[in-house]
């Protein structure tokens, strides 16, 4: 009788402790820049809050004067340790030639893989607010030469570099040049490889599934956000985007993984709720 109980009590034991790490089970990314309010007002709390959501991996977009949400590179590796999140990627916008050194020392100090250009750097960019158009000036192969210079700076030191698109790389510029295909054939992937915004590549009419085939093993990581049937932001699986089709090639792309972004939020959602819904969509497409 007793061994009968013994062996209930192991068996009961184990069935909760599956159910439990079933339900401690995390996965896919999140780009921070989609909840960077609530990371302003209270980093911690918010960080948490990511956690709990479900997610495991994390993409900073917080940097200045040294220090990563106003925490130094180690206190911010150290508060996502404690949180169970793994630093993978950050975006580094306001990167230049010269401060180049010691922003990649902190990036790497903090823990993170990837470097990534989140925009065309020192200037370039240039976003008109009433036209809500983005552009850059210096052309292709200037852009080329500064992610090159930079990438090669990362790559000494164990980080890899990777610049993120938007919609107007992929349309023809002043020189007729189209400024990621220029990007993609004249730079090394040893030092400077892609993270591709799945969102504004559709919004430029342009097809991902198509870049994986022309330019296989280029996108490292993928930025994963849905367009509405108004072409605003939506939450993962409540847009129009085919994730189903683009998924299929993920080995063709390179990609080792993806981050879950949403610019804004409309109609009341809040950035904390939508990051729910979009993890919740993300397991129904496919994405582990």
């Amino acid at each position: 009788m007793k061994i009968t109980s013994v062996k209930l009590f192991l068996s009961l034991f184990l069935l909760g402790g599956s159910f439990l790490c079933q339900a401690q089970q995390k996965s896919g990314g999140l780009a921070l820049y989609t909840v960077r309010d609530d990371m302003a007002a209270n980093a911690k709390a918010t960080l948490t809050a990511v956690s709990d959501a479900g997610y495991k991996n994390i993409e900073a977009a917080g940097y200045k004067d040294g220090k990563f949400y106003d925490m130094s590179p180690a206190d911010f590796k150290k508060l996502l340790k404690e949180l169970r999140l793994n630093p993978i990627s950050t975006h580094q916008a306001s990167v230049t030639l010269e401060n180049a050194d010691s922003m990649i020392a902190d990036v790497k100090e903090a823990g993170f893989k990837y470097f990534v250009i989140p925009v065309p750097p020192m200037g370039l960019f240039k976003i008109d607010r009433e036209t809500r158009t983005m552009g850059m000036t210096g052309g292709a192969a200037n852009l080329a030469e500064i992610i090159t210079t930079l990438g090669k700076k990362c790559e000494a030191v164990g980080l890899k570099l990777l610049y993120h698109n938007h919609d107007f790389e992929f349309k023809k510029d002043a020189d007729g040049i189209v400024p990621i295909d220029y990007l993609l054939e004249n730079t090394d992937p040893k030092y400077v490889n892609f993270q591709m915004d799945l969102y504004w590549v559709t919004k430029a009419g342009a097809d991902p599934v198509a870049y994986f085939e022309k330019y296989p093993g280029r996108f490292k990581i993928w930025h994963v956000k849905d367009m509405d049937e108004e072409g605003r932001f939506a939450p993962v699986s409540k847009g129009t985007i085919d994730f189903g089709r683009i998924l299929e090639k993920k080995k063709l792309s390179g990609m080792k993984y993806y981050m879950v972004e949403q610019d804004m939020t409309f109609d009341g959602l809040k950035p904390i709720d939508a990051i729910k819904i979009s993890h919740e969509g993300l397991k129904n497409i496919g994405f582990k």
